[in-house]
Order: structure tokens, then sequence, then C-alpha cells
């Protein structure tokens, strides 16, 4: 399948097409020449769009990296035969992840309010990864090409006037990541009854909500409430957030499926 049959039947919409195009353009710069090649920082929809395109693609070598581990936004880097992934990533040469760190004090700032700083000053979201936000400082993960830009010109978030400096990955210290764990029966896996499950909804609601094109199954926007589950995958739904599914066992006295999930709080 060539490049154009590949965007044709993958893309569903002109941005997907764009944002897939982009990434074989970076692949087929990797393999003709045999040097590291990145896309932009990707979404976990974005990602999951690639991963499809990569699937189709017959699993080309890639890594799915944003400064830490179990970053939201990453980007994905096609390396040549002769480098390791965790060689590519402590190469600052190579890898062209970076981080700044921001402080401040007298007020709570929020990632909404960094996020309007930086793109105010007209910058891209696919340069920006994670921005994680404590008690006075926000750690910004950024392409290496912007972050001199943003120690120039990052002066304010919010009603916080702020101090920029870079900082090395390894001194990053992103948010403890905190999950309720929820352990239930369902009367079979289909995404309405999953969901309702771990959002605390009735299974009408649920159904309601994915219909109306609020949820995502695994990142990716799932409007069937009769959409069979497994085991790994994750739900989201705007304004309530996410939830992941961890195991799924076997049937109860009763002949419920027993399930566990983990909802992030």
């Amino acid at each position: 399948m060539n490049k154009t049959e590949l965007l044709n039947k993958l893309s569903r919409d002109g941005d997907e097409r764009l944002l897939l195009a982009r990434t074989l353009d970076r692949l087929e710069l990797a393999r003709t020449r045999n040097i590291p090649a990145c896309t932009g920082f990707l979404s976990p929809q974005e990602r999951a769009s690639v991963e499809n395109l990569l699937s189709a693609s017959g699993h080309p070598a890639h890594l799915f990296y944003g400064g830490y581990e179990g970053a939201e936004r990453t980007v994905c880097a096609f390396l040549p035969d002769w480098l390791e992934g965790a060689d590519w990533a402590a190469d600052p040469d190579s890898c062209p992840v970076r981080a700044i760190r921001c402080t401040w004090s007298g007020v709570s700032l929020s990632h909404r309010d960094f996020l309007g700083a930086i793109l105010g000053l007209g910058l891209d979201r696919e340069k920006v990864g994670d921005l994680l936000v404590g008690d006075g400082v926000c750690d910004i993960l950024a392409l290496e090409e912007i972050t001199g830009f943003l120690l120039l010109h990052l002066e304010q978030a919010g009603r916080a006037k702020l101090k920029a400096a870079p900082l090395p990955l390894d001194r990053l210290e992103p948010p403890e990541v905190k999950v309720k764990a929820i352990r239930d029966t369902v009367s079979s896996l289909r995404l309405d009854a999953v969901a309702a499950s771990g959002f605390s909804l009735s299974r009408g609601r649920a159904a309601e909500l994915i219909s109306s094109g609020k949820f995502q199954l695994n990142h990716r926007e799932c409007t069937k409430p009769d959409r069979p589950v497994v085991e790994g995958d994750v739900l989201s739904c705007r304004g309530l957030g996410k939830c992941a599914v961890k195991t799924v066992g076997g049937p109860s006295k009763k002949g419920r499926i027993m399930i566990e999930l983990e909802r992030y709080v």
C-alpha cells in the first residue's frame, strides 16, 4: 500500500491526514538518510492515530518519548539501526526534547494558565509537551527549537510573574498519579456497561453520553454503546475524566463478569 492509499484508508478528516502525512515524511527521512527523525509532540488521540498508521505500515521501529516515563504528550521518534532508544534520549544532539522550570510566588496557577500563556506567544501546540504544574513551580516539556524563545519571552502566566530556567530532564518531578481502584461486576463487556461502572453512572446515562460523542475508547472517539471492551482499554469522557480496565475476570456466582478498573482522580 503506497502513501496515498494509506492516507485515504486511515484519515478521518483533513487534520488527521496532515498529521499522518507528516509522520510518514519523518519515517522516510529516517530510512533514506539513516538518521534519527521525530514528529512534534502528539496528544494521546494523535498518538493513537499514529500507532494505527505504523501498524498498517508494517510496524517500523519507533519510540514514543515525552521526557519522562508516563508522559501524556510524546514525540514519535524513528531511529536508525545503529542508535538505541536510550542512547538517543540521552543525547541532546539527537533528542529534541527539553525541559524548562518556571517558578513564582503569591498566587495559584493552573495548567490552563500556562497553556494560555504559551500559546499566547504564538507557538504551536505540537511544539510543547506536558506541563507539570505544582505549588509555585511548573516544569514545561518543549522541543529544543523553542526553548530559547520560551526562556526569553515567557514572563507571565495568569497574574504571576515567572522566573524561567533550563532544567535537565533527570531533574523533572512529575506529580504523583492518583487513582481509585474499582472492583465491580458487569452483565457484559459492552462499553456502556463498563463506563457505567467506571464513572458511577446508570447504564442508560452512559449510553447517552457515548452516543452523543463525549466518550473516547483508547483515545479515539467512540459513539457505539455496544462496542466491546477488553483488558487494557482506556475509557475517557469529557467532564468526567479517565479510567482504565486493569483486569477482566471470570463469571461470578450470578453469571456476571468481574472487572477491576482504575479511575484517575
